[in-house]
């Protein structure tokens, strides 16, 4: 399938439900067909799926609580990492379950994702929103929690060229991070930039959407991953 047969289906999905954005599973499965790299995952419907997918995946893994009614896993405390043994993770599936009913008593589980923990980078984010006047526009900014806090971003209208996307790495104020700062691996910034691109034509071939959320993006010397997607649409 395209991307945009892929985005498509899960698009569908979305309106038959009447949400106004795609499943984690949804999203990161439109990503993949947009050739942006995300960790290795699977979706479990079950606790026993959930077993099966970290076995072959390789422990440690991140769990991801996947609801129609939430969008902000985090803040249903629908998200635990560094589960490292099958114990954990049967705690942790109950546990997370437990915890979202507890603050949304609507909300249906359809399941988790799991998926593989990453390494160590630079936390980046790339995200998108659709402009009513002016369409899709790209940003690029220092990622992961602080991202509202130093607001160290910056945007360019889609679609975009090699040398925008390069100048928007160089814009960003810990553009320094990137490049090895004090022993740090020196990041695939090459990588980074591919990101962008593929993120801008999801967003241009995909009048449907209303903004992509890539945050984190972790950038290190083997390439850039990204961590957590959210897909909303219009």
């Amino acid at each position: 399938m395209t991307g945009r047969e892929t985005f498509l289906k899960y698009y569908q999905a979305a309106q038959n439900e009447n949400r106004n954005f795609l499943l984690e599973n949804e999203a990161a499965e439109v990503c993949r067909s947009y050739r942006l790299p995300l960790p290795e995952s699977g979706f479990a419907s079950d606790k026993e799926a959930a077993l099966s997918i970290a076995e072959r995946l390789g422990y440690p893994v991140v769990m991801k609580v996947v609801s129609p009614q939430v969008i902000h896993k985090s803040d249903v405390e629908g998200v635990r990492v560094g589960i490292a043994t099958r114990e954990q993770l049967v705690q942790a599936y109950d546990g997370i379950v437990e915890r979202v009913k507890k603050s949304k008593p609507e909300a249906e589980i359809k399941g988790q994702v799991i998926a593989k923990m990453a390494g160590e980078g630079v936390e980046t984010i790339v995200g998108l929103k659709r402009d009513e006047v002016l369409g899709p526009v790209v940003m690029f900014g220092m990622g992961g929690i602080f991202v509202e806090v130093y607001q160290d971003v910056t945007f360019r209208l889609c679609p975009v060229g090699k040398e925008e996307v390069e100048e928007m790495l160089s814009e960003v104020k810990g553009f320094q991070l990137l490049g090895g700062f004090r022993g740090m691996a020196k990041a695939d910034t090459g990588a980074l930039k591919k990101m962008i691109l593929a993120v801008c034509a999801l967003g241009t071939e995909n009048p449907e959407v209303g903004a992509v959320d890539l945050n984190p993006v972790l950038v290190n010397g083997e390439g850039a991953l990204a961590l957590d997607t959210r897909i909303i649409i219009k």
